[in-house]
Formats: structure tokens, C-alpha cells, sequence
């Protein structure tokens, strides 16, 4: 018997009574991918008020690498809010901050003092690390990358790509951010060694504080750099002075294999902006980095009223001792075997799948009307994920175009339900073509 279980149509009558609600009061721009509402969740399955279990291998947009409720870090919140809820570490100090930070400065690469900030979300990490970079170097330009998503604040969701919906017509946008090319051999000719010639063709690389890239990006579509790409832009930003700044609020925290993304490669980040996954759900971002960077900036000049939330912490330690203790990394790596497994045979005999990319468990499949002109299949995909939802598997969609299906999965999800989710998306690309 497999984890999922179709008892109503979907949505059933319950989620329709909440929908009214929603609809009548809930701000309409907030759209949702599931038509149901979850009543609990419990590793990688949900069950909604209907009575409906689904696997989820969206993991709250990357959040859950640990899974729904992981009976540690609920104890642990639970421990905590018994004991005080918050303070403001800037108000009255507490230890789970210092030890969060701790554990992350301990296992961040570079060998070298680290020291941790923490913040809310993942756009709040990336833009707090501009504003680290611009303070070591007193430079004002960033530079960030096509496909890329940094965030919804002004300045990253400048530094995102895509316009719509994230960027609409919210302008004016921050100023000095320079998009540059990134590898794709289906849209561009931008190659290894052209790194220096581009940037200097857009920006003086002296006014640069930061190149910010996601070692994968996420929701450009899981889009692996090629060989060489992040070790050229580490040679050529010390070459001039910049920071690299590794943006891991998806990549980071398991999901490749490594603990960091970027350690899949020969590059070590002078900072890297962390959130998502960091504390099982609940909201904590964070940016690790040398230790002389936050020695050389003003006091209070980094902070955030909510940032490092004691309740947040305390969850953050226990998602490293899971991540560690059972051995989450080598699983990502099995998982992604099998997932790459299965996507190849897809591809083989599915010729609306242009490519399977990813590192680890972080994989993605992406569509495309024909592979020769490798024009975007945004419809297909819609219907993949429409038709396994009602299948009782939620996918997430990714891509500037929207015609890619990404893998964020609870690694602590036993291989079966890894397996059954594989072959309900098999079974819903099949229904989407015929």
C-alpha cells in the first residue's frame, strides 16, 4: 500500500468551505498550487481536511529537507516556547543564536574565522549580504546572472530575472545591478573564459562589491553551471577586489549531497546567504562569511527585530543534528541517482522532455515542444502538474519560461515514496501528451 490516498474528488467538500473563506478574504494575489488545504503533515506526505494523502515533493517551496513535523525539532520548539518566545537578540541575548552559529560558521567552507548573521528570509539574507559587500569594499555595484532569483525586496527582486509576476511593474528598480549571461548552450554562446571580457563589457569590475550567484539556481529551473564557470568567476572576482557571494537559500542545506552547494566545486564563497530549509519551516535566513567582514562594519549596522528567533534556532540546531545523524547527504546522493534513473527513462520515451539536469536530489526535468529549437512546452508542464495533483503527488514548477518540473524533496522520505511519486509523475506526463 503506497502513501497516497484518494478518497474525494479534489478539492473535496471541506477545502471548498475553507476556498469561500480564503476567496472573500485572503488578499487575491496570493495564489496557491495546491486547490486543497492541509489538516497535517508528517515527513513527506500531507494529508488535507478531506482526508486525502499526497506526497509532497515541493517540501514547502525547498523548506523541509527534514520534512513535515520532524519529532525533534517539534520537541524542541515546543521546549523552547515553554521558556521564552522572544527578546530580540539585540534586546537580550540568548544561547541558541550563539550556538546556531556556531554549528553553521563550524561547517561553512573556507579555512578561515567565519561569524553568522541571522534574518527572516532568504531575501533578506541575499540582501543583507549586498549590504556586507558593500560595506568591506565601499563599492555600489552587484552583479547577478539570467535565469537568476535572489528575492522580493526591492533591491532582490531587482537582482531577480524574471519580470512576470515577480517584477511586474514595481519599478524603479535598485540601481547598479548588472545582469550578465549564464551558460546555456540552448539560448546563448556565452562560454568558459568569458567570464572577465563580459563583465568588463557591462561594469568597471573596480566599482563592483559583489558577483551574487546560486551555485544552481532554483527557480530559473535547477540550472547547473558549466565545468569551470564558478572557479573562473572566484579567479577573476579576487583578481579585482569583489566578493563572491553564494546565494544557497534553495541550493543549501543537503539537497545536492553536500551540506553547502557549493562545495560540489573547487570554489570557496567569501560569503553565502542561507534560509529555506535552515530551520524546518519556520522563518530564519542567515549569512556566513570571514569574520574581518563584520569586524569592519559599523556596530547595529546588521540586524533584524525577528532575525534569529529563539523558537527559529532552536529548530535550526536539530535540522543540522537530523542532517548529520541520518546521514541525509549520502541519501540525498541515492535519491538522486534513482530520481536521474527515472527521468532518463522518461526522456527516452517522452520527446516533450528536452533535459534532465541537477546535482544530488535537487533534479529537474525540463519541456519543450522540440528539441532542435528547444522552444519552451510552458502548457505541458502546467498539465503534468495539474493532472498529478490529482493523482495525489504535488509538484513544483520552476524556469523563466515555467516548463520545468523541479525535485524539492524531504530527504527523510523512505525510498518507496520516493519511487511511488516517480511513477504517478511517469503516469501524468503520459495522460498530459496523449
Amino acid at each position: 500500500m503506497g502513501s497516497i490516498l484518494i478518497k474525494t474528488e479534489i478539492p473535496g467538500p471541506k477545502s471548498r468551505e475553507i476556498a469561500e473563506k480564503r476567496y472573500r478574504y485572503v488578499a487575491s494575489t496570493m495564489d496557491s498550487l495546491a486547490p486543497f488545504y492541509i489538516a497535517k503533515g508528517h515527513g513527506a506526505v500531507v494529508e488535507d481536511v478531506d482526508g486525502n494523502r499526497f506526497l509532497d515533493f515541493t517540501g514547502g517551496w525547498g523548506c523541509l529537507v527534514v520534512g513535515h513535523t520532524p519529532e525533534r525539532v517539534v520537541n524542541a520548539i515546543k521546549d523552547q516556547t515553554e521558556k521564552f518566545i522572544h527578546t530580540d537578540f539585540t534586546a537580550v541575548p540568548y544561547e541558541p543564536f550563539a550556538e546556531l552559529a556556531k554549528m553553521i560558521a563550524e561547517r561553512a567552507p573556507g579555512d578561515y574565522e567565519k561569524q553568522v548573521a541571522f534574518f527572516n528570509s532568504g531575501a533578506e539574507a541575499v540582501e543583507n549580504a549586498v549590504k556586507i559587500a558593500k560595506g568591506v569594499t565601499r563599492r555600489k555595484a552587484i552583479v547577478v546572472f539570467e535565469y537568476a532569483f535572489h528575492g522580493r525586496t526591492l533591491l532582490t527582486m531587482t537582482m531577480t530575472h524574471r519580470p512576470m509576476p515577480y517584477k511586474y511593474i514595481y519599478g524603479p528598480f535598485a540601481s547598479e545591478v548588472y545582469r550578465l549571461p549564464f551558460p546555456n548552450p540552448h539560448v546563448n554562446k556565452m562560454k568558459i573564459g568569458d567570464f572577465e571580457r563580459v563583465l568588463k563589457d557591462n561594469v568597471y569590475p573596480e566599482d563592483v562589491a559583489a558577483v551574487v550567484i546560486e551555485p544552481i539556481q532554483g527557480e530559473g529551473g535547477f540550472n547547473v553551471p558549466p565545468e569551470g564557470f564558478l572557479e573562473e568567476i572566484r579567479e577573476v572576482t579576487k583578481k579585482y577586489g569583489i566578493l563572491f557571494v553564494a546565494d544557497e537559500v534553495q541550493s543549501g542545506y543537503g539537497r545536492t549531497g553536500k551540506l553547502f552547494a557549493i562545495q560540489n566545486w573547487n570554489v570557496t564563497p567569501d560569503l553565502i546567504s542561507l534560509g529555506k530549509s535552515i530551520a524546518a519551516g519556520l522563518p530564519l535566513s542567515a549569512v556566513v562569511g570571514k569574520k574581518e567582514y563584520f569586524d569592519a562594519l559599523p556596530g547595529s549596522s546588521i540586524g533584524s527585530t525577528f532575525g534569529g528567533n529563539p523558537v527559529a534556532c532552536r529548530a535550526g540546531i536539530e535540522v543540522l543534528k537530523i542532517i548529520e545523524e541520518e546521514n541525509l547527504l549520502d541519501r540525498a546522493v541515492k535519491y538522486g541517482e534513482i530520481i536521474d534513473n527515472k527521468f532518463k527513462e522518461m526522456q527516452e520515451k517522452y520527446p516533450v522532455i528536452g533535459e534532465r539536469r541537477g546535482i544530488g536530489a535537487m533534479r529537474a526535468i525540463e519541456f519543450v515542444k522540440d528539441r532542435e529549437t528547444w522552444e519552451p512546452d510552458a502548457e505541458t508542464t502546467g498539465k503534468v502538474i495539474q493532472i498529478a495533483l490529482k493523482k495525489g503527488l504535488i509538484l513544483a514548477g520552476a524556469g523563466l519560461h515555467k516548463n520545468v518540473i523541479r525535485f524539492l524533496i524531504p530527504l527523510v522520505m523512505s525510498e518507496d515514496e520516493l519511487r511511488e511519486g516517480l511513477e504517478v509523475l511517469d503516469e501524468s506526463v503520459k495522460e498530459a501528451i496523449s
